[in-house]
C-alpha cells in the first residue's frame, strides 16, 4: 500500500472506533475505572475535573445501562463496574446492582464534578480514594488518551504530549485532501479497506432499536409513525432521515448498543454511515461499493474536522453530513467534480448549526444536517453547486479552509456564552 494510503488508514483506525454511549460522560467513565484498577478496594470517594467542553457535552445525556443522565454517574459507576480495559466500551457489561451501588456513592455525597480551566477541550482528571490509598488519572487530548497515572503521589504512568488539541492535529503532516481520499477510497485494495463495513453492522442495529424502543424525543419513530398514518411517504428521502434519527435517538437515549464513532462522536459516525448505507441499498450496491463510500464519507467527515478543534460551538454533523453526501454521489455514479459540489451544497445550507451539548435534541440535528445532505446530493448529481457565496468558496478546499477559520476564530465567544447559559 502507499505510504500516503497507510497514513489514511491509520487516521481511520485512530478515530473511528465502536463506542457505547456518548463519548464525553464515557471519558469520565473510562477514567474512573482505570483510577478504580489501580487500587485494591472499593472507591470510598471521587472528584471529577473536566474541561468545559467535555462538562457541556455531559450534562444532558443519558449514560447507557444506568437511566440516569450526566458525569456523576459516569464516573461512579466506571468506578464499581466498568472494564479499564474496554476503552470507549468501559460501561459494556456494568450491572443494575452497580449502578444502584454507584448511586448511592453520589446520595452520599461522594462524587464531585467539576469545571477546570484547561487549554485542552477534552480533559478529564479524576482523583479516586479508597482507605489511605489515592489514585489519579488524568485524560488529555482524545476521549482515552491518558497522559497521566498516579498512585498515592507517585507517577505510575506518564505520556508526553505536545501542544494542545492532539485529535484536532490529526492529519497534520499527512497529504490529505478531497481529492486524496477520493482517489484512496476508489482505487485502493478492496481487502484492505473492508474493516470499514462494521460501521454500517453497528450503526443500522441502532437504528433498529431507536425504531423498536422509546427513546429520547422518538424523532425517528415519529417520522415512521407519519408514513404509517399516509403524512409522509416511504421514498429513499424519508428512509434515510428516519434510520439515521432512530440511531441517534437511541445513542442519546441511553441504548446498551455501541456506535461505530466517527473523531469522538457517536452522533456524527451515524451522519457518516446510515444515509451511505440506505442509498447503497437504493443502488443495490455491493459490499466493495458502499465499503468504497464509507471511506469516503468517514475519512472526509474527519479531515473537515481536522481544521477546527474537536469540540466547540459548531455541530460537527453539518460537515459529517457533507462527506456523506459526497459518498451518495459516488453510490449514484456521479464524478468526482459532482462529489465536490455535493460537499458545497451541505456547508452552504446548515454551517449556522450550533453544538448546546449532548442530549436528545442531537438527534433533531442529525435529522438536520442529513436532510441537507440528500438535497445536497440530489442537486449536485445534476451538477448544482453552490460556490462564491458567503462562506462556500468557489472550491471545496478552500469552502473547508473558511469553515475551519469560522469555527477557530468565529465562534470562541459563542461556545463561552453557550457554556454560561448552559450553566446558569
Amino acid at each position: 500500500m502507499k505510504h500516503q494510503w497507510q497514513q489514511y488508514q491509520d487516521i481511520l483506525n485512530a478515530v473511528v472506533k465502536p463506542a457505547l454511549g456518548c463519548t464525553e460522560p464515557i471519558c469520565a467513565a473510562y477514567a474512573s475505572a482505570v483510577a478504580a484498577s489501580m487500587l485494591t478496594s472499593k472507591p470510598e470517594s471521587i472528584s471529577v475535573k473536566v474541561s468545559d467542553n467535555l462538562y457541556k457535552n455531559s450534562m444532558g445525556v443519558f449514560v447507557p445501562g444506568t437511566g440516569k443522565i450526566g458525569l456523576a454517574i459516569a464516573a461512579a459507576v466506571g468506578a464499581i463496574g466498568g472494564d479499564a480495559g474496554a476503552g470507549l466500551e468501559v460501561l459494556a457489561a456494568i450491572e443494575p446492582a452497580q449502578v444502584e451501588a454507584a448511586q448511592a456513592l453520589i446520595d452520599a455525597g461522594k462524587v464531585c464534578v467539576n469545571r477546570t480551566k484547561t487549554d485542552e477541550f477534552i480533559y478529564c482528571h479524576v482523583t479516586m480514594k479508597s482507605g489511605n490509598d489515592v489514585a489519579s488519572v488524568e485524560i488529555s487530548g482524545g476521549h482515552t488518551q491518558i497522559i497521566e497515572k498516579t498512585l498515592n503521589g507517585e507517577i505510575v504512568f506518564a505520556k508526553e504530549v505536545s501542544g494542545t488539541c492532539s485529535t484536532a492535529g490529526i492529519c497534520d503532516g499527512v497529504d490529505i485532501s478531497i481529492q486524496g481520499i477520493y482517489a484512496y477510497a476508489t482505487q485502493v485494495n478492496f481487502e484492505d479497506i473492508r474493516f470499514i463495513l462494521e460501521s454500517a453492522e453497528l450503526n443500522t442495529k441502532l437504528a433498529a432499536e431507536g425504531l423498536k424502543n422509546e427513546y429520547g424525543l422518538q424523532v425517528g419513530r415519529t417520522i415512521e409513525k407519519s408514513i404509517q398514518a399516509g403524512f409522509m411517504s416511504a421514498d429513499f428521502s424519508n428512509t434515510i432521515l428516519m434510520q439515521t434519527a432512530a440511531a441517534s435517538d437511541a445513542r442519546m437515549g441511553g441504548a446498551s448498543l455501541p456506535a461505530m464513532s466517527n473523531y469522538g462522536s457517536g452522533n456524527q459516525g451515524i451522519a457518516a454511515t446510515l444515509p451511505v448505507v440506505i442509498t447503497a441499498k437504493h443502488y443495490q450496491a455491493n459490499d466493495e461499493s458502499l465499503a468504497r463510500a464509507l471511506i469516503m464519507s468517514h475519512l472526509g467527515a474527519i479531515y473537515i474536522k481536522s481544521y477546527y478543534p474537536p469540540l466547540s460551538a459548531f455541530c460537527g454533523n453539518t460537515v459529517t453530513s457533507a462527506a456523506a453526501a459526497m459518498a451518495m454521489v459516488y453510490l449514484g455514479g456521479g464524478s468526482y467534480l459532482q462529489s465536490c459540489f455535493a460537499i458545497q451544497n451541505v456547508l452552504s445550507d446548515c454551517s449556522g448549526m450550533v453544538c448546546d451539548g449532548a442530549k436528545s435534541t442531537c438527534a433533531m440535528k442529525v435529522k438536520t444536517s442529513t436532510g441537507s445532505a440528500v438535497n445536497a446530493f440530489m442537486l449536485a448529481i445534476q451538477s448544482t453547486s453552490a460556490h462564491d457565496q458567503g462562506i462556500v468558496a468557489q472550491d471545496v478546499e478552500h469552502t473547508i479552509r473558511n469553515i475551519g477559520q469560522l469555527v477557530t476564530q468565529g465562534m470562541v465567544s459563542t461556545d463561552t456564552t453557550i457554556i454560561d447559559i448552559m450553566s446558569a
